[in-house]
């Protein structure tokens, strides 16, 4: 799916129609030390197997790709909701 660098959008900050940067979600680098990632190590370790399940395949195809839009007025930045799609691709009109 071909999606443009650059759109006019609602931006609420500015309460006006901008022109907006789009890029992609990309998620950071994920520390060890996180009280998510403390927590799930501490649930695997000992006896009593895996808790958590092993899945033998994946159950989707495809990932959802989630969209970020940057005012170009006001620098504000805007999430929109993942779209699944197995390609994804920024284009310059």
């Amino acid at each position: 799916m071909n999606i443009p660098k650059v759109m006019r959008k609602y931006c609420a900050k500015c309460k006006a129609h901008t022109e907006q940067k789009v890029s992609i979600y990309k998620a950071g680098k994920r520390r060890g030390s996180a009280r998510g990632e403390r927590r799930h190590a501490e649930r695997k370790r000992g006896y009593g197997g895996q808790k958590f399940p092993k899945l033998a395949k994946p159950a989707k195809t495809t990932k959802k790709v989630t969209p970020i839009m940057t005012c170009t007025v006001c620098k504000k930045k805007y999430n929109k909701h993942g779209i699944r799609i197995k390609k994804f691709e920024l284009i310059a009109i």
